[in-house]
């Protein structure tokens, strides 16, 4: 039996004069994922995608399409399909081998019927009726429901066949990932920046990600923790960069010089410098962090504002409103969260004062930079010494076995 997988657009349908762009993102989005899978067809038809299995080992691999493609941005549903020929004896046959077993496993169903061929004689409503006819004298213990059915039948008569499948599987929505530009993602090793670059990267965004690291403070085990981080997160937002910045030098400078109180917003200012230049360098046009606003004594609104004015790019923050319970529940879903939670050090955390100031002004923190002239260039030292590592979609995610040796 043929299957496709049938995929429908999300907000991408209200798209104007660029629509073909943002479908063409789309199409190339799904060819990629599928691509090592064997051979299948991305195309459109009557404003639907369909990723079809040219080949034996496409076929043998449908069910990791179908999971790869299920997590595409842009997609708003998506369907498992047989296809069959454009006749009702054919319709009704492929349906019962297609359906049967889960119809033996429900009480109740309905069944929905579109054609948007009309050149097939029988209308929708006669599909519905003559085809939910057939399959309760093939499964007596059935009843028809067509308000709160245990399932939903559904058959669509378009040009290229009949198309029967279940309920559609919800997409992740949003915008194919590189339709809105590039940015950079603060990736500390925690729970929230991964979940902000998931809401980012369903915005279109394409990103990569900084992470600072401060040997010996932290450990090797800790930058493999980021570097999965970074994998897990790729199989949402494609292959990207991960630049690990070597941070001990510039950290430690702070932690002599500054005053113990305004150590925190300082850091941060000093992190934003060093990915400013980063993502200049990479013709990024803006920074993604996971910041939300007073969840710790660095994200209050006097703090942001102080962060803010260290640099000149946007600085995008997708979970400033969410607190920590929402953003946990999307990590779990988006399967982030039990390595964000494996216990390894972050350089955001070390050498943190027992009372950081939760309201600092600009001029008090401009002050104290100003008395730590020696900053500047252990920044732009530490920007030019970046380890690069390249985080590839296709690779296996690192077994959370080795990060506890």
């Amino acid at each position: 039996m043929k299957e496709v997988i049938l995929c429908y657009q999300g907000e991408m349908a209200l798209k104007g004069l660029n629509k073909a762009t943002f479908e063409a993102a789309l199409a190339k989005a799904m060819r990629f994922r599928v691509r090592e899978l064997g051979q299948y067809q991305v195309y459109k038809a009557q404003s639907t995608m369909y990723v079809e299995p040219r080949d034996e080992e496409a076929v043998a691999n449908f069910d990791e399409a179908f999971k790869r493609v299920s997590q595409v941005f842009g997609l708003a549903a998506l369907s498992r399909a047989a296809v069959c020929e454009k006749d009702f004896e054919a319709i009704k046959n492929t349906a019962e081998a297609y359906l049967g077993e889960t119809l033996r496993g429900v009480r109740t169903f309905k069944v929905e019927a579109k054609r948007s061929d009309k050149s097939f004689p029988m209308k929708s409503p006669e599909i519905s009726r003559e085809l939910g006819g057939f399959l309760l004298s093939k499964h007596p213990h059935l009843k028809v429901d067509v308000h709160h059915p245990d399932i939903v039948v559904m058959v669509e008569v378009r040009d290229y066949g009949a198309y029967i499948h279940g309920p559609k599987v919800p997409g992740p929505g949003g915008l194919p990932v590189g339709t809105s530009g590039r940015a950079v993602n603060m990736l500390s090793g925690g729970i929230d920046s991964p979940v902000a670059a998931w809401y980012m990267a369903r915005r279109g965004l394409a990103l990569h990600h900084i992470h600072f690291a401060s040997p010996p403070y932290t450990s090797e085990a800790a930058k493999r923790k980021v570097q999965t981080l970074a994998q897990t997160i790729s199989g949402y937002t494609g292959s990207c960069v991960l630049y690990v910045v070597p941070y001990t030098t510039p950290q430690e400078y702070i932690r002599d010089h500054a005053p113990d109180v305004l150590f925190t917003v300082l850091m941060r200012r000093s992190m934003m410098r060093i990915a400013n230049r980063i993502a200049k360098e990479i013709d990024a046009k803006a920074l993604v962090t996971g910041e939300s606003l007073a969840q710790v004594a660095s994200q209050t609104l006097m703090a942001l504002a102080c962060t803010d004015a260290a640099q000149d790019l946007p600085i995008l923050r997708p979970l400033i409103g969410m607190d920590k319970t929402e953003i946990v529940e999307v990590a779990r879903r988006i399967g982030t969260f039990e390595t964000s939670i494996l216990p390894y050090e972050d350089c955001c955390t070390i050498f943190t004062p027992p009372h950081p100031k939760t309201k600092p002004t600009l001029a008090e923190v401009e002050a104290a930079e100003a008395e730590m002239p020696g900053l500047a260039a252990l920044e732009e030292q530490a920007a030019k010494d970046v380890e690069r590592i390249r985080i590839d979609m296709r690779k296996a995610e690192e077994d959370e076995d080795d990060l506890l040796l």
